[in-house]
C-alpha cells in the first residue's frame, strides 16, 4: 500500500506558532516532533519509508526531507504552486498510476493526532485487503464522535455492508459539512455519523478514473504532468501546467460527483483529534474542558480553560484567565478568548501590505 500525507497548508489559525515560511505541520506544536514527523512515525512499522509519499508546496520540500530523511527524495512532491486540494489529490494519483496503479493508496493529512496508532494501522491494511479484492471502492475511515462539533465535517453512513478483522464496513448515504449546533447534536444522537478526517482508501486507477470522467479538465492538465513522470521533462512540465489548473477543492471536483454505491465507511476510535487551530489543540490534549494547557515558561493562577504557550525565555503569567489563548514568541504575543480563533486568519491577512507583513 502507498501511504500520501499532504502537508501543503499554511495554518494560519495557529498563528503566530505557524507562518507562511514554518507551517504548522513543520512545528513542534507540542512534544518533540512535528505533526508531520508524527504522522510518518505512526505507520510504523507496517509500512516502509518507499511505500510513504509527501505532497507538499515548492517551497517546503527541503524542510520536509530534513524531517524525514529516510523517505526517498522524489516521493516528495511540490507543488508549483498552491491549486487547492482537488488538483492536488489528482497529481498524486496521477503519479501512482505511473508507479503501481492497481496497489492501494491511502490519503492522510500531516497536521492531526491520532492517538490509537496500532488500530489505525490496523484500518488502513485491512481496507486496503477491501480495495484490492474490489478495486471499483473508496473507503472512508471516520473517527466516532466525542462530541457534536460544528467545525468539523460529518459522514452520514448506513448499515453494515460486511465485515472483516472485526471491523465494520457500512454503506456511505453522504457528507454535511460544519452543520448547524442543532444539527450537529442530532448527529451525535443519530448512531450513524461519524467525524470526516479527510481520509481514504481506494486506488490509483479508481481515483484517476473518477477525475477523468468529473473533473475532465483538470484531468487533461494532470495528464499533461504525469505523462513526464521520472524524465528529464517533468519539473518544466509541472511548473508550466499546474498553475493554470481550477482551483478547487476535492471535495467540490470529485466526492459531490460520487457514485455513494462505490463507497464504504468505516468509522472507528482511532484517538484522532485535528490540531489546526489552537482550541482544537487544547481539546485534544486535555483531560477536561475545565483543565488548561500551557508549554514552556508558563505559570497560571485561579484560571481555567485557558491555554498558554510560551516559545520565549521570559515568564508567562497568567491570572484569573477564562478561556483565554496566551501565545508568545519572541517577536509576537497573541491574546484571545477561545471563541475568537476564526479571526486570527482574518487579522493575519490584514497583516498583507504592512509594516508587519513580515510577521505572517
Amino acid at each position: 500500500m502507498k501511504i500520501i500525507i499532504f502537508a501543503g497548508g499554511v495554518g494560519t489559525r495557529l498563528w503566530p506558532v505557524s507562518r507562511k515560511n514554518t507551517p504548522k505541520q513543520f512545528e513542534k506544536i507540542y512534544g518533540d516532533y512535528s505533526t508531520l514527523q508524527l504522522a510518518a512515525k505512526r505507520l510504523q512499522p507496517d509500512f516502509s519509508w518507499d511505500d510513504l509519499y509527501v505532497s507538499t508546496g515548492k517551497a517546503y520540500v527541503d524542510i520536509v526531507a530534513k524531517q524525514l530523511p529516510k523517505m526517498p527524495k522524489d516521493h516528495i512532491i511540490g507543488e508549483p504552486e498552491m491549486r487547492d486540494v482537488g488538483p492536488a489529490v489528482g497529481l498524486i494519483a496521477g503519479i501512482l498510476m505511473k508507479e503501481s496503479p492497481d496497489e492501494p493508496m491511502a490519503i492522510l493529512w500531516s497536521d492531526h493526532l491520532v492517538a490509537e496508532e496500532e488500530h489505525f494501522r490496523k484500518i488502513l491494511l485491512t481496507a486496503g485487503e477491501v480495495v484490492t479484492d474490489d478495486p471499483g471502492k473508496i473507503i472512508f475511515v471516520g473517527q466516532k464522535p466525542r462530541f457534536a462539533s460544528v467545525n468539523l465535517g460529518w459522514i452520514d453512513y448506513g448499515g453494515e455492508v460486511f465485515s472483516r478483522n472485526d471491523l465494520s464496513f457500512r454503506a456511505f448515504l453522504g457528507f454535511k459539512y460544519k452543520p448547524e449546533t442543532e444539527t450537529a447534536e442530532q448527529y451525535i444522537k443519530s448512531g450513524h455519523h461519524a467525524w470526516n478526517l479527510g481520509y481514504f482508501v481506494t486506488t490509483p486507477r479508481f481515483l484517476w478514473s473518477r477525475y477523468k470522467t468529473s473533473a475532465p479538465e483538470i484531468f487533461n492538465g494532470l495528464q499533461k504532468i504525469t505523462e513526464n513522470w521520472k524524465t528529464g521533462n517533468f519539473s518544466t512540465v509541472l511548473e508550466e501546467v499546474y498553475p493554470t489548473l481550477e482551483k478547487i477543492h476535492f471535495d467540490n471536483a470529485i466526492l459531490e460527483k460520487l457514485d455513494p454505491s462505490s463507497a464504504l465507511v468505516i468509522s472507528e476510535n482511532i484517538g484522532w483529534s485535528d490540531i489546526g487551530a489552537w482550541e482544537a489543540l487544547k481539546e485534544a490534549l486535555t483531560n477536561s474542558e475545565e483543565e488548561n494547557l500551557v508549554k514552556g515558561n508558563v505559570m497560571l493562577e485561579d484560571s481555567r480553560d485557558s491555554l498558554a504557550f510560551n516559545y520565549t525565555n521570559q515568564l508567562c503569567v497568567g491570572i484569573d484567565l477564562d478561556k483565554l489563548l496566551v501565545i508568545t514568541t519572541p517577536d509576537v504575543i497573541l491574546v484571545c478568548p477561545k471563541t475568537s480563533v476564526p479571526k486570527i486568519k482574518k487579522f493575519v491577512e490584514k497583516l498583507a501590505g504592512t509594516p508587519h507583513e513580515h510577521l505572517t
